[in-house]
């Protein structure tokens, strides 16, 4: 396959494969996942539930690498077309576990874990007008009210985060949440943690359906650009259907000891920055 000649440097992939440079190997990916699904009637005749799974095993394989190729393929064409198809993958993945483990016999359910800008329905937020869905949108669509979205607030703490996309993580300091975001209103409270349930009839819930600024923080965070890098506007009990906010959290510890590490203090000039 084209792939071998760049080794894990898919950047390089893509790029090449973009501007004609490389052959690219989707015709190859594609016909294997084909071959794959053309042969699991033959697995399916196989005793016992090992054959099933290692089919499974094996077809979700070739479906993450014909997925990825058009991904990292469409790193160059903009950030709306990777991240679309990158959730759909999440939630068409999501998707062929849940059948497989239905053809078992089993009543299925499924946790996942994500950061909240893949896990709040996009429809609720800015995304939605910049034309990118995710995975609790899509999972909203297909499953309905089986589907509970919980999200996570903070106002201040620490996480572990890196500055740019491959470089090594580092314990960073959160700033205090901007005045009027829904995780200042929740510092107001004066609660160190709760729980809010947005299906619930609470009165209190009515004040929080005007839009408001919202932060999100995952692999990365920039502190010096956060209104820039990590606000955007959101509904918040149409986004989720409960939040967990935590007001001062600590940032979990690497399992990688040779992570960088850094902290910061707030700095007495924020938010204003002089």
């Amino acid at each position: 396959m084209p792939f071998e000649q760049f080794a894990e440097d898919t950047q390089a992939y893509g790029y090449a494969t973009g501007v004609g440079l490389s052959k690219s190997c989707e015709e190859e990916v594609v016909s294997q996942l084909k071959e794959l699904q053309r042969r699991s009637a033959e697995y399916a005749k196989q005793d016992g539930r090992v054959a099933e799974d290692e089919f499974f095993y094996a077809q979700q394989n070739a479906r993450l690498v014909k997925n990825a190729e058009e991904y990292y393929r469409s790193m160059f064409r903009g950030r709306v077309s990777s991240w679309n198809l990158r959730d759909r993958h999440m939630s068409e993945t999501l998707d062929q576990l849940v059948a497989h483990l239905d053809r078992q016999g089993r009543q299925t359910k499924v946790v996942v874990w994500e950061h909240n800008s893949h896990l709040g329905d996009a429809r609720a937020t800015d995304m939605a007008q910049a034309g990118e869905v995710n995975v609790g949108q899509l999972v909203r669509e297909r499953y309905g009210d089986e589907v509970v979205l919980i999200g996570f607030t903070t106002y201040t703490g620490t996480v572990t985060a890196a500055t740019n996309w491959d470089e090594p993580a580092q314990l960073k300091q959160i700033l205090p949440a901007l005045p009027g975001s829904y995780e200042d209103i929740f510092h107001q409270t004066g609660l160190p943690q709760f729980l809010l349930n947005f299906r619930d009839k609470n009165p209190v819930i009515s004040v929080l359906r005007e839009p408001r600024l919202e932060r999100a923080i995952g692999v990365i965070y920039r502190p010096q650009t956060e209104r820039a890098s990590h606000y955007f506007y959101a509904w918040l009990p149409e986004q989720f259907d409960a939040v967990i906010h935590i007001d001062d959290t600590r940032g979990v510890e690497p399992l990688d000891r040779m992570a960088e590490h850094e902290t910061r203090e707030v700095p007495e000039t924020f938010p204003s920055g002089f």
